[in-house]
């Protein structure tokens, strides 16, 4: 869906400022006449932290909660590593496991700010990896914009920074962090993350076991790749993290939208130069209208921003598309899939929502957080060739469900 980004009129009805509407046309400009647009490709990996011991059981819950399986696993010094793979051209999933549950570095840090997240102090998304046929040219780009890149030798976890691979400094609005290889994501010890090690016969069997009831199910087969991910920020940062990104990336700004029944709004982010969102998904930005100091005056519902008060700036949720069709069983695809994983006791926050009758219709439901990654998993049927991204109703319910979900209660939190 290539076209120019610089001429785009973004969609949605929450107004933006002058100052990020003249921004986002410089930052356009300067990836281009900087060479950044020429180096960039597609979202190629997003990496996830867990505690240590929570690697296996967190990989059974993606075998039935999502297409990915486990391909590679690598050792550090301070880590094992785990990759799994869903379609060639679809994002690679890296699973960190920290060795010594003593281990601590900026996430545990970050976590430990926040009353909900301090449970799982090692776990949280870490950030997304970009194609780029440069690392180091991408890096000294970046670094005259005033971008931060870990270097080895000067950071504790060493897949953050080699030959290979690049990370940034999480972000100061989302507590994220960006990567950037030129590795073409077919040969992994080429990345050299680590020495590779075998998964021991009884992993491989409980992970197969789950490959098997996911294909019994009829579930597995309905489930394509990552549609979108959404992280939850401040009100007062809502703009500068949009821009953040559009700097580091090659992204374009979508559109916002008001979300007037849960006080927030909505901000997507695409890549114009793929024609599936799948091959390198949207990052979608959520925050409040109104700051949580200022929200007392009318006492408007905050989901968004309690959870960042709760857990802090981080990644919400992932969104994976469910193929569209009517299931023999007489109902939509991603109704059959939510029954069949509710059967497994996969927890979810409501009910679908969406109609998805004749129409074009968008149908999407929340699971409940997973106690491993804290990230909320979505499913979302874009139903009879629906072009839209999302729908107010749908996010507002959705938004609605979590809140009620991520409430910090005093005196309980570690009960």
């Amino acid at each position: 869906m290539s076209f120019d980004i610089m001429t785009y009129e973004p969609e949605g009805d929450k107004k933006n400022s002058d100052f990020f509407n003249e921004y986002r046309l410089k930052i356009y400009e300067r990836r281009e006449s900087s060479g950044l647009m020429q180096l960039l490709g597609n979202l190629r990996g997003i990496a996830v932290q867990v505690e240590t011991g929570d690697a296996l059981p967190y990989m059974e819950e993606l075998y039935l909660m999502t297409p990915y399986r486990f391909t590679a696993a690598y050792i550090t010094d301070t880590h094992k590593i785990y990759v799994l793979t869903s379609e060639p051209e679809f994002p690679r999933f890296f699973l960190l496991e920290p060795l010594d549950p003593a281990y601590e570095d900026d996430i545990k840090r970050f976590n430990m700010m926040y009353p909900m997240a301090r449970q799982t102090p090692n776990a949280r998304y870490i950030g997304e990896i970009f194609h780029t046929t440069d690392v180091d040219e991408t890096r000294k780009i970046l670094e005259d914009q005033n971008i931060r890149f870990h270097y080895p030798g000067e950071i504790e976890n060493s897949f953050y920074a080699n030959s290979h691979l690049s990370f940034t400094f999480p972000s100061d609005f989302t507590y994220n962090r960006l990567g950037y290889t030129s590795f073409d994501m077919d040969d992994f010890d080429a990345l050299e993350i680590g020495q590779r090690f075998q998964l021991t016969p009884d992993q491989l069997t409980r992970l197969e076991k789950q490959d098997t009831v996911g294909r019994d199910l009829g579930t597995h087969e309905l489930l394509a790749g990552i549609d979108h991910m959404a992280t939850r920020i401040l009100a007062g940062e809502r703009e500068d993290a949009i821009l953040e990104f559009l700097t580091m990336s090659n992204y374009y700004f979508w559109g916002a939208y008001n979300i007037a029944a849960m006080n927030s709004s909505t901000n997507v982010n695409r890549n114009h130069l793929v024609t599936d969102d799948k091959e390198s998904p949207a990052k979608v930005f959520t925050a409040n209208n109104t700051p949580s100091f200022v929200n007392s005056f009318d006492n408007l519902p905050m989901p968004t921003e309690d959870f960042v008060r709760n857990f802090g700036r981080r990644m919400h949720h992932i969104a994976y598309e469910v193929r569209d069709g009517d299931h023999p069983s007489g109902v939509k695809n991603v109704d059959y899939v939510v029954g069949k994983l509710a059967e497994k006791q996969i927890p979810f926050l409501a009910h679908v929502v969406g109609e998805c009758k004749d129409d074009p219709d968008l149908k999407q439901i929340f699971s409940k957080h997973s106690k491993y990654s804290i990230l909320i998993t979505e499913y979302v049927e874009r139903c009879h060739k629906f072009t839209g991204f999302f729908t107010k109703q749908n996010v507002a319910s959705l938004t609605e469900a979590a809140g009620h979900d991520e409430r910090y209660e005093h005196g309980h939190v570690f009960d």
